[in-house]
């Protein structure tokens, strides 16, 4: 299987304009399909303008025979205005799933069918059958050599291998994984660049996670989110409350009843029009194209996420649990200073440390060489002679060092140094752990070296706060969002690198249970809560948090706890995903307040026009001045549809994000969208019924 062309999924959707003619020609095709009462019934509000678009067309058949009204250029007008109602919504959602599709596209032809290396046993010199991936099933082992694609997802059990994922992340840096820890999880489509893995396959074909991003950006099992649901609910009351009205005024039209016996009678044409115009047709045609857009948009940030409800939650919530290294912190953190001990010189200290790690092959390992060769010109030296042996770092000892000439150099945590050298018989000087306490103060982390049980000093580890993040939280602080540092780094550690970052609260020395804690405790006060993992001991939380970020390149169980995945792996993007999730409420709201304000204002168009023959006082309401009743009702008719066309561009894109609380938001909203609702149809409807007038097309 090739995947030298393969597009990721993020950039696939970057690449779409929002109008290009491969995305309109199929949602305008797919518009008619829409048209289908099944898929029209999903929408209550537009169900009812799909209604009077067929008794409408019904009346203008029955009007050409000589029957029922007898307007019947005005008949087929109101018809096809409603009908183009009904397409223009179903476009605005036909559009939005197009860009999903596409993005879908770009997955869907990583799915070839690939022959894999089926292993009867989960050993290496196990002799291996080929298999297509399809037959493949949860359990089996699979051997992926160089040049190899994964063919499913699955955990690596044997070996270590260099794997490109770019088809999958668009990152074109190969990634390593191997057996055991957080970095074994694999998945299907994906290439082996060099070396070898044995896998274990987690998932039935079908059922892999490619398979489930297919899906969810497909749309195919989006489903209405709770505050989507609750708006719609208002809609159909709103909805029934004007077709109740109508519903009175039905008996006049059906029997031609006078009213007043001088009035003229209310067709049903005027009432449907009526109707259509007075109901929340903007926000009802444009609610779902604004749910799939929603989740498009989490896409192009190339993040999956496996429910609608979770890009929704993400803008709901109040409470943000954020890892501090990789998140807050760059993470690479970096051999800064030498704090000798008494009687023991910064140079000498310099000199066992880089004794100690000359193994190290870790950042922080590698700086605390090149720390010692450019502030002494320490060397590098060569220790086969003397059959060094190192000693690699554990979580159970917290050291590493070198054994050598009956010399044990080590170099870790303070704690665990103190243990090791008290264990000998040996002091631990009380000016050490003075430096000790202030590297913490300062948010690094103290590192003690010793040589054969003696301590030599601390070096200071600087993690380096990024740049931006406090302006960040800052923001979401604004927002009302509050802000919880996780680490496992001591109290006075992580109060420092808190105070540093600006967050609001800090978790130190964090387990997995602490983690798993705190989370239900906020969510008892009924808030929010979100976070990212990548480790299986992060899946607990992750399964309990209500946005759940886990990273594309951590283990299975943290992707299955989690309800969404970071396919670049970027623990930062908890972040934007929130911000991504706020635009989406904010666009909805926005276009909400919109199109009730837009209603309003349409009063004054179609209720004069309709009922000013019977009522003359109602002419005081024409304040558009408008030429005549039907041209007043056409006018708000073709606005109505035409609006939806306009705002479908808002819809999909989003309202522009922007950091503030809820009440400046309602406020922001009343000001731009409740009073540009207001105002618009005045303008638009005058505009419109003038062309009507100047072309005597009504």
């Amino acid at each position: 299987m090739s995947q030298s062309h393969a597009i990721p999924v993020a950039q696939a959707g970057q690449r779409l304009k929002l109008f290009e003619s491969k995305l309109v020609l199929p949602a305008m095709i797919e518009s008619f399909y829409k048209l289908n009462p099944a898929v029209q019934l999903r929408s209550p509000v537009m169900f009812v303008v799909y209604v009077g678009s067929i008794v409408t067309t019904l009346l203008y058949v029955q009007s050409i025979f000589g029957k029922g009204e007898a307007s019947s250029g005005f008949i087929l007008a109101t018809a096809i205005w409603l009908w183009f109602t009904v397409l223009f919504a179903n476009f605005a959602e036909a559009l939005a799933e197009g860009r999903s599709k596409a993005q879908a596209a770009s997955l869907r032809s990583l799915k070839q069918s690939v022959t894999s290396k089926k292993l009867s046993t989960p050993k290496l010199g196990t002799a291996w059958l080929p298999c297509s991936a399809t037959d493949l099933r949860k359990g089996d082992y699979v051997l992926v050599e160089a040049g190899d694609v994964i063919p499913i997802d699955g955990t690596v059990i044997e070996g270590v291998a260099s794997v490109d994922e770019s088809a999958i992340t668009g990152e074109s840096a190969p990634v390593i994984r191997e057996s055991g820890g957080d970095f074994s999880s694999v998945t299907g489509g994906t290439r082996v660049l060099s070396d070898w893995l044995v896998v274990q396959v987690t998932a039935n074909p079908g059922e892999t996670f490619l398979d489930r991003m297919i899906a969810m950006v497909e749309g195919a099992k989006r489903k209405k989110t709770p505050n989507e649901i609750a708006l719609t609910i208002l809609l159909v009351a709103l909805t029934i409350v004007f077709l109740v009205v109508t519903a009175t005024l039905l008996p006049m039209s059906m029997f031609s009843v006078e009213v007043a016996k001088s009035g003229t009678p209310i067709t049903i044409t005027v009432l449907i029009a009526l109707l259509v115009c007075l109901i929340p047709t903007t926000i009802g045609g444009l609610l779902s194209a604004i749910g799939v857009a929603g989740m498009s948009r989490m896409m192009q940030a190339n993040v999956i996420a496996t429910s609608g409800r979770a890009v929704e939650a993400a803008g709901d919530v109040d409470v943000l649990l954020l890892d501090k290294t990789g998140t807050i912190t760059l993470g690479n953190r970096q051999a800064s200073a030498f704090f000798p001990a008494p009687g023991v010189t910064e140079r000498e200290l310099a000199d066992v440390a880089q004794l100690a790690s000359l193994a190290d092959e870790t950042p922080e390992g590698r700086s605390i060489v090149v720390l010692a060769k450019q502030k002494f010109n320490i060397r590098e030296r060569e220790l086969s002679p003397v059959h060094a042996a190192f000693i690699p770092f554990t979580a159970q000892t917290r050291m590493s060092g070198v054994d050598m000439d009956g010399r044990e150099v080590r170099k870790g945590a303070a704690e665990a140094v103190r243990k090791y050298v008290e264990a000998q018989g040996k002091d631990f000087p009380s000016d050490v752990l003075r430096s000790v306490d202030d590297v913490s103060r300062r948010g690094s982390t103290p590192l003690v070296v010793s040589d054969s049980w003696r301590v030599m000093g601390v070096v200071e580890l600087k993690d380096i706060v990024k740049g931006g993040i406090k302006e960040r939280f800052a923001e979401l602080r604004r927002m009302g969002i509050k802000t919880v540092m996780i680490t496992g780094d001591n109290r006075v550690t992580a109060a420092a690198i808190a105070a540093e970052a600006g967050v609001d609260d800090f978790l130190a020395e964090a387990t997995p249970e602490d983690k798993l804690k705190l989370i239900r405790d906020y969510q008892s006060d009924g808030r929010l809560v979100a976070m990212t993992g990548d480790g299986t001991n992060d899946a607990p939380a992750l399964a309990q948090a209500d946005v759940a970020v886990a990273m594309s390149s951590g283990t299975q169980a943290a992707k299955e706890a989690g309800n969404m995945v970071d396919l670049d792996s970027n623990p930062t993007k908890l972040l934007e995903i929130v911000e991504i999730g706020k635009q989406m409420l904010m666009t909805r709201g926005s276009l909400t307040t919109f199109s009730i304000s837009n209603d309003i204002a349409k009063y004054f168009a179609i209720i004069p026009a309709a009922f000013v023959g019977t009522y003359p006082q109602l002419k005081a309401l024409d304040v558009m001045h408008l030429a005549s009743p039907n041209s007043a009702i056409m006018s708000a008719v073709i606005f109505n549809a035409l609006i939806i066309v306009f705002l479908i561009p808002l819809a999909l894109k989003g309202v522009r994000y922007r950091a503030i609380g809820a009440t400046a938001l309602l406020r922001r909203n009343l000001l731009v969208y409740g009073a540009g609702g207001l105002v618009l149809p005045f303008i638009g409807i005058k505009l419109i019924d003038l062309l009507l007038s100047a072309f005597n097309l009504v």
